[in-house]
This record gives C-alpha cells, structure tokens and sequence, in this order.
C-alpha cells in the first residue's frame, strides 16, 4: 500500500495540471490574448511565405508571369522563336522577387507587431477562414507597397533585367492589333509578392483555424479553441 501511495500522487498530479491546461484552454481569452494569436498566426503564415520565395523553383504560385494574358503572352513571345529571351527574363524576374523579399522580412514583421486589431472576438468568431488576413491586408497593404516599391525597383536593377524586358517589349509591342505591354514593372512585381505573401498567410490562417494540431503555442490553442466552440454556438443559434 505504501508503494501505490507515491504512484497515485504523482497520477493526481499530472491529471491536476492537464486540468487546468483544459481550463486555460476553455476559458474566454482577454483581448489582449486574441490580438497576440491573431498575431501569431498571421506571423507563422508569414514565415511560410518567407519559405515559398526561397524556394521558387518549387512553388509556380512565386514565380514571375507576365502582367496581363501570361499565358497568351507567353505562347506568343515563343512562337516568335524568343524562348530563350523569355526564360532568361522569367528567372531574372522571379530572382529579383525572390531578393526583394528577403530584403523586405522587416517590413512585412514589422507591419504586423504595429496591427491593432479593435475587434479581435469578431475576427475570430467567424466562418470566414481568412478573417484576420482580410484585416491585416485591408489594414497593411498600401503601406507595404509604398515600402517595398523601392526595394523591388533596386532588386530588379541587380539583376540587370531592365534592358532584358525593354528587348520583349519592344519585340510584343510592334505586333499589330495586340495590348502592349508594360515598359516597367517595378508596380506590378510589387504588388504580385505582396499579394502571393497574402495568399499564402490567408492558407495557412484557414489551416491553423481548422486544425487544432498547426496551433503551435499555447496561446494560439486556448485562443482559436475557445473561437471554435464560440463560432459553433453562434451557428446553432441560427
């Protein structure tokens, strides 16, 4: 019996702590709590995006296209026998992005430590699995393009892709009855990142909501567990 005695101490013990990791994760977060998960979580569908543009190669989603019809565009450049032209300018493209958003990692952090969410319950407790994305982007995004404009435009300059897409324009741009294309591209490549990062952190938002597994903190488990279960009574009430 004296044996079983330490045995069943330490059996209350841990059934006590994994109560109360129960209770904190039940319990309404503060709202200081939901703006620091959302944060969490926009910040974790940063850090993959951050991932994607290191390896472009693997992921078409990062790649250049070109603005407009790509795919007409495309097929059109090679027809006229400019394949090689149009691969160099495509890697050339998709490195200077790939660059510039290395370079940018602080701005696109920072924006989210300054994101003040006022209605962070309304956030969370809705069927929308990339509420908190549409927020930081509505929020973030004209600001981030402002910033990443001149980071885009010295990428591109690095990589020497300037004279390399004047020679493609030049070429589309004489063929009769066809739009023309863009002679600079420092606003459309700026915009495109920024709207991949985007679609990236809204993926891993909705995956985050719906997979308690892919909540990585403890924080970010007591916070999006507590809105399912709101979200799930909000919609019985219905």
């Amino acid at each position: 019996m004296k044996k079983l005695f330490p045995l069943l101490l330490v059996l209350v013990t841990i059934l006590s702590q994994r109560c109360n990791t129960l209770k904190k994760l039940g319990a309404a977060p503060t709202e200081l709590e939901m703006i620091m998960a959302l944060k969490e979580a926009l910040s974790s569908g940063l850090f993959k995006s951050f991932e994607a543009f290191e390896n472009p190669e693997g992921d078409p989603l990062v790649r250049f296209v070109f603005p407009g019809e790509a795919v007409k565009i495309e097929k059109t450049l090679r027809d006229l026998g400019l394949d090689q032209l149009v691969e160099r300018v495509t890697g050339k493209f998709t490195r200077a992005m790939t660059s510039a958003v290395r370079t940018s990692k602080p701005l696109f952090i920072d924006a989210i430590k300054k994101m003040t969410v006022k209605d962070a319950a309304g956030i969370l407790i809705t069927d929308n699995p990339h509420a908190a994305t549409d927020y930081f982007k509505k929020e973030m995004k004209s600001g981030l393009l402002t910033a990443f404009r001149p980071v885009v435009d010295s990428t591109i300059k690095l990589e020497g892709t300037e004279q390399e897409w004047r020679n493609i324009t030049s070429v589309y741009n004489s063929i009769p009855f066809i739009r023309p294309l863009e002679t600079n591209l420092t606003d459309f490549v700026s915009a495109r990142v920024v709207d991949v990062m985007f679609l990236v952190i809204a993926n891993e938002e909705a995956q985050i909501r719906a997979k308690y597994e892919l909540r990585k903190t403890d924080l970010m488990k007591k916070v999006f567990t507590w809105a399912e279960r709101e979200l799930k009574k909000k919609l019985q009430t219905r």
